[in-house]
């Protein structure tokens, strides 16, 4: 009865500030961090490593492609070496921070359409992963349930958690439904405890339609940019603890 809540953090840039990090990173395992490419800059970085490692919670690189003017949610196509270079770079610049700081990363989880388009295409899933592996073959990569991703991390012999969104539809599919569309994020507290709960008990996926799609689950996605993000990861974790799910990081989730 373990399980692992990360967010989206560190996505501000300049002057410009995105989300309530300081406040989330007092209520998540795990922080997905991003390194410049989507969003965020080395002092944000830096800043967001920082806070992280004071209230215990592990460190994640949170690679894009390189649209920051899109906030990494434009599908693009990379060359294999180009792309996997890309990443390279970004968990790079994310270790170094961590490090500076004293800490170390615990594991990659890739953003936007980045993300989206590895859980469909096995291909560019594999880069990923190879990507990740070729830096340090002993971090986690956090990926969709029943994603290729998923399968390409463990097809590189990575450590892989199994990830699920709380404020987000599904498909038939097990594919997150398009933001584009009506009730594709899910903005009410009581919907997202609802919707999370729902899953876990059912021991899977539960798509838009009603159907089950069993699947592990390690870790709980509260995206940091959705409005009201604060007070649905803390009243997601209260669920969870009442419901008698022990908080954890995402190593001891994955170890069973």
């Amino acid at each position: 009865m373990k399980i692992n809540l990360n967010a989206d953090l560190g996505e501000s840039f300049g002057a410009w500030t995105m989300g309530e990090d300081a406040a989330l990173l007092g209520v998540v395992n795990s922080a997905n961090i991003a390194c410049g490419f989507h969003a965020g800059d080395p002092l944000v970085m830096r800043n967001t490593v920082r806070t992280a490692l004071a209230a215990g919670v592990g460190l994640g690189a949170h690679p894009a492609y390189p649209d920051l003017q899109g906030f990494g949610r434009r599908p693009m196509t990379l060359a294999p070496a180009e792309l996997e270079a890309v990443i390279l770079y970004q968990v790079g610049a994310l270790a170094g921070m961590a490090a500076a700081e004293g800490g170390r990363l615990s594991h990659v989880k890739p953003h936007g359409a980045l993300n989206n388009q590895a859980c469909e295409d096995a291909a560019l899933a594999d880069v990923v992963a190879r990507a990740v592996r070729a830096f340090d073959r002993d971090l986690i990569l956090l990926a969709p349930a029943l994603s290729e991703l998923q399968s390409a991390g463990q097809r590189a012999g990575l450590a892989v958690a199994a990830e699920i969104f709380a404020d987000r539809a599904y498909t038939d599919a097990a594919t997150l439904v398009p933001r584009s569309r009506p009730g594709a994020v899910i903005h009410d507290a009581d919907a997202v405890v609802a919707h999370v709960l729902r899953m876990l008990q059912a021991g899977g996926i539960v798509a838009a339609s009603g159907k089950l799609l069993p699947t592990a689950m390690h870790s709980i996605c509260v995206h940091g940019d959705t409005p009201g993000a604060v007070d649905n990861a803390r009243r997601l974790r209260a669920a969870l603890q009442a419901e008698g799910w022990q908080m954890a990081g995402l190593d001891e989730v994955i170890a069973g």
